[in-house]
């Protein structure tokens, strides 16, 4: 049976190399994506809706399909303040939730973050927790929760932390203790997400860490 997949990011390291693997993919039928700028892609299935996500309410209709593939995410220096950050990363994706489960969207994908916890102290950690803990409250027959750590590869934005990470992590993660930090492509976890939307078969599954590399 084919499906109709609705994506949040498309622009992002994980969401744009997903959007090219929805495309491709025969399992899939039609893509929507809903974004802030029209995206440089052209395809037969995708349709792309330029949206204001301070608004996202006006745009229920739209979310609408088979799996809501949830990839927003930003950092607090292009946000402005952690205030800015956790729009993006907790308000906006959980309001798209809602509108998906308010709809009948049957299958929630998120990418969230190793080390994820309410009880954080880091503050993008927690904002984190607290999505997954809003997520799973909703009537979504099935949920999949990605938690990589650093991801690899070409941003929009160069991140000089994340340069640095990712010559520096590869080396000290080879220690058991240092293991959840090993770094791990956007393509990596694009085509995780792609396999679990469809093959999951359990109401609830997270995936981590070496989960992610299979």
């Amino acid at each position: 049976m084919t499906k109709t997949a609705v994506l949040i990011g498309a622009t992002g390291l994980v969401g744009n190399e997903l959007l090219h693997k929805l495309l491709n993919s025969d399992r899939y039928t039609k893509v929507v994506t809903l974004s802030r700028r029209a995206l440089p892609v052209t395809h037969a299935k995708l349709v792309n809706h330029v949206i204001d996500f301070e608004k996202l309410t006006q745009y229920v209709e739209l979310f609408k399909g088979d799996v809501l593939f949830s990839c927003l995410g930003t950092t607090r220096k292009r946000a402005g303040s952690i205030h800015a950050q956790r729009k993006v990363d907790f308000d906006y994706q959980f309001i798209a939730a809602q509108l998906a489960a308010c709809n009948g969207v049957t299958h929630y994908c998120l990418v969230s973050s190793s080390g994820a916890n309410t009880h954080s102290n880091s503050a993008y950690l927690k904002m984190k927790g607290e999505l997954e803990q809003h997520i799973k409250a909703l009537p979504f027959d099935k949920i999949s929760i990605l938690q990589p750590s650093l991801l690899l590869g070409d941003r929009e934005q160069f991140r000089v932390a994340e340069k640095i990470g990712s010559i520096i992590f590869p080396v000290i993660t080879r220690f058991a203790f240092l293991k959840r930090y090993k770094p791990i492509t956007g393509e990596q976890v694009a085509q995780k997400m792609l396999s679990v939307s469809l093959a999951q078969q359990a109401k609830l599954s997270y995936y981590v860490l070496d989960e992610l590399f299979e």
